[in-house]
């Protein structure tokens, strides 16, 4: 039983990527308006940047810049591998970029219908049929 909590409390902050992940991936689906169902999608895109960010730290390690003055081989096991940041950058700016168009979007169906709740607009939309 001790080992149990060890294992959580040494790994916290993949519990803490797991609790944010679920509440974005409750918001999506639960909620039937679209600015909450955007707002668990930036929570959920959010869980999935700090997890990566997270797994691409060491403890001890430094930074990949190697100043080689011929003192044995190089143990890439000093250095953090910085891939998974640069990708992250990426998916920050892919995040960003989809939150402006989702907010955008939704802005031209409240335009459109008068409403962001989604039983509304499914009910106006078979209306129209």
């Amino acid at each position: 039983m001790h080992s149990w909590v060890d294992l959580i409390v040494a790994h916290y902050n993949y519990w803490i990527y797991i609790l944010l992940m679920m509440i974005g991936l409750y918001a999506m689906v639960a909620k039937r308006n679209l600015v909450k169902k955007i707002i668990g999608m930036s929570i959920f895109q959010t869980a999935i940047i700090l997890f990566y960010v997270s797994i691409g730290a060491k403890r001890g390690a430094t930074i990949p810049i190697i100043e080689h003055h011929g003192h044995g081989p190089i143990n890439p096991e000093h250095y953090i591998n910085p891939l998974p940041h640069v990708l992250m950058l990426t998916a920050i700016v892919v995040s960003v970029a989809t939150l402006g168009v989702a907010l955008a979007l939704g802005i031209r169906i409240y335009q459109r219908f008068g409403t962001l709740e989604e039983d509304e607009i499914l009910s106006q939309l078979r209306r129209e049929q």
